[in-house]
């Protein structure tokens, strides 16, 4: 599949990133929450079907406890989790609502992946709330993840949705133009990566970490996401 080709996607998993989602940390973005909505709500009067993978419950609750720095321990992180997790569920649940469309919250930890029987009963979950037309909002269940099962990041989280629906289409959005094959913040004459096969070496020599500080993730956690994606068949 080139770009070219986006549009014949039947089903689509889109992942948003904490830094997007939360304005670079200062709560929710509401307006930009509301644009992303309103052109998913586009492809579903298209008959595509949209899965959400959501970040941002984890700086939501920062913002919402008036943490200045992500928290170091497991603990600390789950506990603004949960408290982010409110606002995040419930502005996607009002957004969706403005364009008659109903919305279901999922939260997935590794082992309800790597399980075989918890495997087939996230997939047919999340299949029949397709059926629904419900656009699924997917994310890490950080309340109760160790640091043993945690998927890591939610681009990978956003791969492995992809694969559990057999998408045909992941896009990851960032607070990043895209990949370049060289730090556009430290040299001037950093090209832009329009298209690349997910094989090429140059990828590995590209991708970095995660500038923001908001998430996990990175362009090394999306250059990997969209590879497992693709051998998945997305």
């Amino acid at each position: 599949m080139s770009r070219s080709d986006f549009r014949q996607a039947q089903r689509v998993v889109v992942k948003i990133g904490s830094s997007l989602l939360t304005d670079g940390g200062r709560g929710l973005n509401v307006k930009a929450i509301a644009e992303w909505v309103a052109q998913m709500a586009m492809l579903r009067q298209r008959s595509v079907d949209v899965v959400l993978v959501s970040s941002g419950s984890v700086a939501e609750g920062m913002s919402r406890l008036k943490l200045k720095t992500r928290p170091k321990t497991l603990h600390e992180l789950q506990a603004a989790a949960s408290v982010g997790q409110m606002g995040l569920v419930r502005r996607f649940e009002n957004e969706f609502q403005q364009h008659e469309l109903l919305a279901a919250q999922v939260l997935l930890t590794h082992d309800d992946l790597s399980d075989r029987q918890r495997y087939l009963n996230a997939r047919s979950t999340l299949l029949t709330l397709l059926d629904y037309g419900v656009v699924p909002v997917i994310n890490e269940n950080d309340a109760v993840a160790t640091e043993e099962i945690r998927f890591g990041d939610n681009d990978t989280l956003g791969a492995l949705v992809a694969n559990l629906v057999e998408a045909d289409l992941l896009i990851i959005l960032t607070d990043q133009t895209g990949l370049y094959d060289a730090n556009p913040s430290l040299n001037p004459n950093a090209q832009l990566i329009t298209e690349i096969s997910v094989d090429d070496g140059l990828l590995d020599e590209v991708a970095g970490g995660s500038i923001s500080g908001l998430g996990r993730g990175g362009m090394y956690t999306k250059v990997r996401a969209a590879r497992l994606a693709a051998r998945s068949g997305a």
